[in-house]
């Protein structure tokens, strides 16, 4: 994938809908969205709701084609994820803890000792929620 096209969509949460030709990004967004779900050893109902989709058949056609139609919402949220991959790349030294961080309890207010996935899995609120709480972390915007 394209490095712009990544930076693009995970430039915050006004890069995923607001003047970003869905056509173009689509095809990219899916197959980052996927190569991160793999890294993180998503099952497809945590992948499912990552995405705020319901059908498992196109689900699937997406993931055997790696490519998609993602509407505005489902850019969002795969903004967001790309968002949190890259701060936590960031945050932690090595590959192994990134990957992990987002199914590790974390006694953080904002998880109340959950996982951040279970913060994830709510939303766009809660992708929001989990980005802006990294974000501030390293020291980018919140």
């Amino acid at each position: 994938m394209n490095r712009n096209n990544v930076e693009d969509l995970a430039t915050g949460p006004q890069g995923a809908g607001r003047g970003v030709d869905a056509q173009r990004h689509s095809g990219p967004a899916i197959r980052a969205f996927f190569r991160i779900s793999e890294e993180w050893k998503l099952s497809v109902e945590e992948q499912l709701d990552l995405l705020g989709m319901e059908s498992r058949s196109t689900f699937f056609n997406w993931k055997r084609a790696q490519n998609a139609r993602l509407d505005r919402d489902q850019l969002e949220r795969v903004s967001h994820v790309l968002g949190i991959y890259k701060a936590l790349r960031i945050l932690f030294p090595s590959v192994e803890q990134a990957n992990a961080w987002v199914k590790k309890p974390n006694a953080a207010p904002l998880f109340e000792g959950q996982p951040a996935l279970g913060r994830m899995r709510e939303g766009i609120r809660g992708l929001f929620a989990v980005r802006s709480y990294l974000d501030a972390q390293r020291g980018g915007w919140a």
